[in-house]
């Protein structure tokens, strides 16, 4: 069994900021990307979180990820907005994207960004449930450099392209729906090949689309669509709302999110939210609880998302629990 850390998430936060300010990024962009990955650790979401440090490191020094580029947003229509990612890492066009948003949906009840030249945007339910935490209904669709092949081939075209979906509730924290279009997030595959370990068969296909048990096969070869058609025809719903409203690249032509060849992957993601109070007249919340708590009724129902709730609470508690092996490896790269 690996060995295990712990460690508060403000120096966490700390440590992986350092690491990429050694490799150039500036330090609100490295601040505003060690937030996110951190915050996905801390929910469980380890594909999302430090072990993706390394590979944005050296993305970082091949100069694949601009560490200085500031992202830029121009408002198209009275509630649309094209951010700008500029070639720089997706979570600081987030941070400006989201507040953008907000701004404009209490202008006109509903408002959407669409982003371009972006990058991996990480854990996609973080990004809705900030816009509910704000008062907002939101929907993220993301296209990711090609994973997945369409439905009845067999040569990667598609990304594992995630949909996200938040709302706020009556009390407590939002109901968030966070999920790829993949059986399971790629993010859990490469975080299974940095531990070492094995992958469930029935996850992805090798390079000779065969089922395997090895990530390094599995990252070579195709994820498997969940609900097979279905899920793959949904792939194409989503890869043409992040990248035909927003004119970023097609997942075919996206450079890997995972290591340093190539230029920028300029993937596309499209925020949607809506101003709950401005449209359902102050209601949205106690109607959605009638929903929530019908459900809860019966035994053994949880609401989506809870999970990683649970984790936060653990978190705070005790810490957050990591691969010494990681973390010597981000300490090694903040040292660098």
């Amino acid at each position: 069994m690996p060995d295990f850390e712990t460690i508060e998430p403000h120096a966490a936060e700390a440590l992986v900021a350092a690491a990429l300010q050694a490799a150039g990024a500036r330090p609100a962009i490295a601040q505003s990307v060690a937030q996110a990955l951190v915050a996905a650790e801390v929910d469980g979401q380890a594909g999302h979180g430090l072990s993706r440090v390394g590979s944005y490191a050296e993305q970082l020094r091949a100069g694949k990820v601009d560490g200085a580029a500031v992202p830029k947003v121009t408002r198209l229509a009275p509630a649309f907005l094209s951010v700008d990612a500029r070639g720089g890492f997706a979570y600081p066009a987030f941070d400006l994207a989201i507040d953008a948003i907000v701004k404009t949906a209490a202008e006109t009840g509903l408002a959407a960004a669409g982003i371009h030249r972006s990058h991996h945007c990480g854990q996609a339910g973080r990004h809705v449930e900030r816009l509910a935490e704000a008062g907002c209904m939101a929907l993220l669709f993301a296209n990711t450099p090609k994973a997945m092949a369409p439905w009845g081939g067999s040569a990667p075209l598609f990304g594992t392209n995630p949909i996200a979906f938040a709302a706020p509730q009556a009390e407590g924290s939002p109901l968030v729906v966070d999920l790829s279009l993949s059986k399971v997030a790629r993010g859990k595959v490469v975080a299974a090949a940095k531990r070492g370990d094995s992958i469930p068969e029935g996850w992805a296909l090798d390079a000779e689309g065969q089922p395997t048990e090895d990530p390094a096969a599995a990252l070579s070869g195709t994820m498997i669509p969940m609900g097979d058609a279905k899920g793959a025809a949904l792939v194409w719903m989503v890869e043409i709302l992040a990248v035909g409203l927003t004119g970023a690249c097609f997942s075919f032509e996206a450079s890997s999110f995972l290591s340093a060849d190539g230029g920028p992957p300029g993937v596309g993601q499209l925020l949607i939210a809506f101003d709950v109070e401005r449209i359902a007249g102050g209601g949205f919340r106690a109607h959605l609880q009638r929903l929530t708590e019908t459900a809860l009724a019966q035994p053994d129902v949880r609401l989506p998302g809870t999970r990683r709730l649970a984790r936060r609470e653990a978190v705070a508690r005790e810490g957050l629990c990591v691969s010494a092996a990681l973390l010597r490896e981000v300490r090694g790269l903040a040292a660098s």
